[in-house]
């Protein structure tokens, strides 16, 4: 057989699988003529259930914009394909999800789908979200259509080709998808069992602590180990962030104790550290409204996530530490001490107590050093007496190449060198 002959039987082959996976696919759509889940719950309870969990979802940051109507939509977010808004949820009949019915709402949260049948993309968290009970979704949906309608029409994508084919999306789903609830897992407690639903389904931590392949899917393989993506800094561009290692790494969730970590999810402060940048959306619109059982059961699970290492860091020679330190006491070291252990009014502790400061890419300092950290704001008081400034016009790439490697390798610190390109990088 020619080997052209053998090329195109395997195309076909391969169509032909994709063909039968998008009908699969296709086919996934729930429908009934009853409720999504029944419930003994008065519908006052019902939309307080789902005002809490709507909050838990942490929807609100993604679907409001900060001068719009609530959960109206036109959130922007700058992805490696182009830049995806969010969509309108209230209940507006024409721009919204007024005319959805439960079993719709069912199948956008579960299967990533609209009422039309279109694959919806991955920016919307369906990939967690689906995991949600049908008990749960069921409250989400009432508390969403007790809003006020807003008829705000959000922009459009814009997408590069062949991103903006959402029929495409089908074949993304058989390689990188497999929708269903959230299972108990019966050898945990049932507060684990808790804190695993919430981080992995309500919350969706892994859309950003965990990394993605070049098709926009996440390594399961390196669960909650660190992830990058592009949102703002505190002048409004958008660069990269790196979101932490949250499994129990030495240079991740491995540094903070059970109390710290449920200190931080719900007043965004620890001993060591106040939130800063994205993070604060999380904080400040979700976990801090959470009940403390919640949280608590949030940080046992996340504890009891298994090692994901960073790789091995390149060590900077004496020369660049020697640079590092030089600036690091003329710039730093008066708030955060020439020990880095940081002081209660002035600056949190540098030394083996920042997860920002271990992460193996160090864009997230480098914002913080660059434009100054973008602290949560009200209703928290200020926690230092003089919240750090900026530096982009200060140092140039080589000193903060410098001073950012001499902290991530002084003290009890070993998380590698910074180099002047990647200063470069988030300029």
């Amino acid at each position: 057989m020619p080997i052209s002959a053998r090329r195109l039987l395997i195309l076909v082959a391969v169509l032909l699988v994709l063909l039968m996976g998008f009908i699969a696919t296709s086919s996934n759509r729930e429908s009934g003529d009853g409720p999504v889940a029944s419930t003994e719950l008065s519908e006052a309870d019902l939309i307080a259930r789902g005002e809490y969990l709507v909050v838990a979802g942490n929807c609100a940051s993604c679907h409001t914009l900060g001068n719009g109507d609530y959960m109206a939509g036109g959130v922007a977010f700058e992805t490696p394909f182009g830049t995806i808004y969010s969509t309108n949820i209230t209940p507006d009949p024409e721009v919204g999800i007024g005319s959805w019915t439960d079993w719709d709402f069912l199948n956008s949260m579960r299967h990533g789908e609209r009422p039309n049948g279109e694959h919806l993309y991955p920016a919307f968290p369906y990939p967690a979200f689906t995991k949600v009970t049908n008990e749960d979704l069921a409250a989400m949906f009432a508390y969403l259509q007790s809003l006020p309608a807003s008829n705000y029409l959000p922009p459009e994508n814009i997408l590069a080709f062949p991103y903006n084919q959402r029929f495409l999306m089908a074949f993304w789903k058989i390689f990188f998808f497999d929708s269903g609830v959230f299972e108990n897992n019966f050898d945990q407690s049932e507060q684990w069992n808790r804190g695993a639903y919430l981080v992995e389904a309500l919350a969706h931590c892994s859309a950003c602590h965990t990394p993605r392949n070049f098709l926009g899917a996440e390594h399961e393989h390196l669960f909650m180990a660190g992830g990058e993506y592009l949102d703002r800094v505190r002048s409004g561009e958008y660069k990269t962030w790196v979101a932490p290692n949250l499994t129990s790494s030495s240079r991740g969730l491995g540094l903070w104790s059970h109390q710290q970590l449920s200190d931080y999810l719900k007043t965004a402060r620890n001993e060591f550290i106040e939130s800063f940048g994205p993070m604060n959306e999380v904080i400040m619109n979700s976990t801090r409204f959470l009940s403390q059982s919640d949280v608590d059961s949030m940080a046992v699970y996340l504890k009891s996530l298994p090692e994901v290492p960073e790789a091995a860091p390149f060590t900077p020679d004496s020369q660049l530490m020697g640079n590092g330190r030089t600036i690091y006491n003329l710039h730093c070291g008066t708030c955060h001490l020439p020990t880095g252990e940081g002081d209660p009014e002035m600056a949190p502790r540098l030394n083996a107590g920042s997860l920002v400061v271990q992460a193996d890419n160090p864009a997230s300092m480098i914002n913080a050093i660059l434009y100054g950290p973008e602290l949560p704001g009200t209703p928290l008081t200020p926690r230092w007496l003089d919240p750090m400034g900026e530096f982009q016009y200060i140092l140039s790439d080589e000193e903060v190449a410098a001073v950012a490697s001499f902290i991530r390798n002084s003290w009890d610190n070993a998380a590698g060198l910074v180099t002047p390109e990647q200063v470069a990088a988030q300029r």
